[in-house]
């Protein structure tokens, strides 16, 4: 018997095809393991930048790197209609998320910022909701719901629960990124997913490099292995290839689901925290990890 969409492996058995979901999921999986690295990244960038420096030189390095891949391979414009889109996914990615939780981790240690953002998923789950009509089940929302509860609860514990000004930009971060991640992922659907980031850290090129010989001329710069390998990594890793294939997973498993794998970074971050910072994790880091995985499996099987 012809068996169709498969692949034969070495051993002569044939091995099922992955699939557009199985493959959008590994992508958006991806896109979710750069994004854990960005917070101890910046802090790195940190020891050797001001907080606006490394945000306008971050993203003036993605943009040119964006920039000559679209002219490689001669892209055109995007059209009229996607150009308010992808001005959203400018103002939340690309400039308000990295200046916003740039600035809160003057003050906050990258263990604390991770789990508040670990909010994100809940909150681009309810924005996509509210502007592409995206229906989940109830199961999906209260494994979310969850989800999101773990990631609170763990953040009250380890701040003692006062909010701090470090906190108000993190929650400010939240929003503004959600924006960014689901209009993204809508845009996503119409053009490949590296073309929908690399269009909008070109949109804010204009701006990036006076705000970045601006910035640069203000605040001191002391280059370290660590400063230039954070400025690196946020730049070419976060900023740009992260977000190639987190839209492009977005666009083939939905917003809702892709979304709830984010709950997984926060406990990446903080395994980076400790391995690359030297941060100190507390017993409750373990039980919100096996908490927040089984959510995520949850929202991966309930259909929307």
């Amino acid at each position: 018997m012809r068996v169709k969409s498969s692949a034969i492996a070495p051993t002569g058995i044939a091995v099922p095809a992955p699939t557009k979901t199985t493959f959008g999921t590994v992508q958006a999986a991806l896109g979710v393991a750069a994004f854990s690295l960005t917070f101890p990244a910046t802090a790195w960038g940190l020891e050797g930048f001001g907080p606006w420096s490394l945000v306008a030189v971050r993203s003036v390095l993605a943009a040119l790197v964006a920039g000559g891949c679209l002219l490689a391979l001669r892209v055109p414009m995007p059209g009229r209609r996607d150009r308010p889109g992808l001005a959203v996914v400018a103002c939340g990615v690309v400039v308000g998320f990295p200046l916003l939780t740039t600035l809160a981790l003057r003050t906050s240690t990258t263990a604390h910022a991770a789990v508040v953002v670990g909010l994100l998923p809940l909150t681009t789950a309810l924005l996509s909701a509210l502007r592409m009509g995206t229906r989940p089940s109830r199961t999906f929302w209260t494994a979310a719901l969850a989800g999101a509860a773990a990631v609170v609860a763990f953040t009250v514990q380890q701040s003692g629960g006062a909010l701090t000004t470090a906190d108000l930009y993190l929650f400010a971060a939240l929003l503004v990124c959600a924006a960014g991640y689901t209009e993204g992922g809508r845009l996503a659907r119409v053009m490949p997913g590296w073309q929908v980031i690399a269009w909008a850290l070109v949109l804010c090129l204009p701006v990036g490099v006076p705000a970045a010989a601006l910035a640069l001329s203000y605040e001191p710069v002391r280059l370290t292995a660590h400063s230039v390998a954070g400025l690196l990594w946020v730049a070419a890793g976060s900023q740009f290839l992260g977000l190639v294939v987190w839209y492009r997973g977005m666009a083939a498993i939905g917003i809702p689901k892709a979304s709830q794998l984010q709950l997984a970074q926060p406990l990446l971050t903080l395994v980076w925290s400790v391995l690359l910072l030297g941060e100190h994790l507390t017993v409750a880091a373990p039980l919100t990890a096996a908490a927040v995985l089984t959510c995520i499996a949850v929202t991966q099987r309930a259909r929307g």
